[in-house]
């Protein structure tokens, strides 16, 4: 392997570990759920970019397999925290349950 591509890779490492370590405070911090279904996103898509430079680095071509894997397992679990956000919101936007109110004409 060359020494620029070793250099590359090296650096790349650096900035994907900044990326999911910045991708985490944002998870703990919130403030909303939204935010952290996006902090997760982002932090599955640098493990994905973190599993292909390793298996630039050392030629193994298992890790992306690996990658494949979690990317497809990040996709669904962001459809799914997407749809119950939804469905959450969705609940906050009906009307409470009870019975109607009475209508304003009724004498």
């Amino acid at each position: 392997m060359s020494s620029i591509l070793t250099i590359a890779i090296d650096i790349s490492f650096v900035l994907v570990m900044l990326g999911v370590v910045g991708g985490f405070i944002r998870l703990v911090k919130g403030p909303s759920l939204p935010d952290r279904i996006v902090a997760l996103d982002m932090m599955t898509v640098l493990i994905v970019s973190f599993c292909g430079l390793y298996a630039l680095q050392s030629g193994e071509t298992a890790f992306v397999d690996v990658a494949i894997v979690v990317a497809i397992i990040g996709f669904l679990a962001t459809v799914a925290l997407a749809r119950f956000v939804d469905r959450s919101q969705r609940r906050s936007d009906a009307p409470p349950p009870g019975p109607p109110p009475p209508p304003e004409d009724m004498p």
